[in-house]
């Protein structure tokens, strides 16, 4: 469904993507881990065109994309077969829950604001949070916010939403319910590709896990094989670092 072909992004002459290759399947739950500054984030970002992409394809479903030719009309086709929650939640500080959630399909998807509204309070109600539809963001709890980032993802139903470190700027006690809607949203097959530190959730939720460094990809597989007998000997120092009380196949 989709697919990344040599995908390369430079700041300042260095590659911080250097010939990402990508494939992921209709309704697969990718996660990627790493260290920080190894380009993580700029992969999700470049395949919605946050960043613009120095050279490469990207391909959903129907649509192609070259990266150093891309037109501002294929851009935008793209963005709407994407949704993007960010790290710090991105609402409309000026607009309720139900606002934040109907915006998108009012001014991109044209709906009417009565069937929008009506959307969005189905999509509020799915992640436990109709009773704060009058709410602004500024009432609510960082879990809260970030429920409603994610409900905005849902209502654009896009081919696949692109997860930037959704739980990292939350107070740990909000962690886990953001963590749940989104195991929630794997039960359903929803296509994620998703970077994060929450080593747990790759665990139990990613049919595949990427180890990315120094803007590439070191290695990959599943779940069982890349926390347990991970072959590469930089994916082995990065696991033992950040799992300290899980042990690690030291052979991979």
């Amino acid at each position: 469904m989709i697919n990344v072909r040599h995908l390369i992004k430079r700041f300042d002459g260095n590659a911080v993507l250097d010939g990402i290759d990508l494939s992921i399947e209709q309704g697969e739950i990718i996660v990627v881990i790493g260290p920080s500054g190894t380009g993580k984030s700029t992969l999700l970002r470049c395949l919605n065109f946050l960043e613009k992409p120095d050279e490469g394809h990207i391909t959903i479903g129907d649509l192609s994309v070259d990266a150093a030719h891309a037109r501002r009309d294929e851009i935008l086709a793209l963005r709407r077969r994407t949704a993007f929650v960010f790290q710090n939640y991105a609402l409309f500080a000026n607009k309720t829950a139900l606002e934040n959630i109907a915006e998108g399909l009012i001014v991109v998807n044209r709906w009417p604001k009565k069937i929008a509204h009506s959307r969005a309070h189905e999509i509020l109600t799915s992640i436990g949070l109709a009773d704060k539809a009058d709410a602004y963001p500024a009432s609510l709890s960082g879990g809260q916010q970030q429920r409603v980032g994610i409900g905005r993802a849902m209502a654009a139903q896009a081919d696949v939403i692109l997860f930037d470190e959704p739980t990292s700027s939350l107070d740990p006690e909000w962690v886990e319910e953001v963590l749940a809607l989104m195991k929630q949203l794997a039960t359903e097959r929803q296509t994620m590709l998703v970077v994060t530190h929450e080593m747990s959730f790759a665990q139990d939720v990613a049919d595949r896990v990427i180890f990315m460094e120094g803007g590439r990809i070191v290695e990959q597989g599943p779940p069982s094989q890349l926390f347990q007998a991970p072959e590469d000997p930089r994916t082995r120092d990065f696991l033992r670092k950040v799992l300290v009380n899980q042990p690690i196949n030291p052979l991979g």
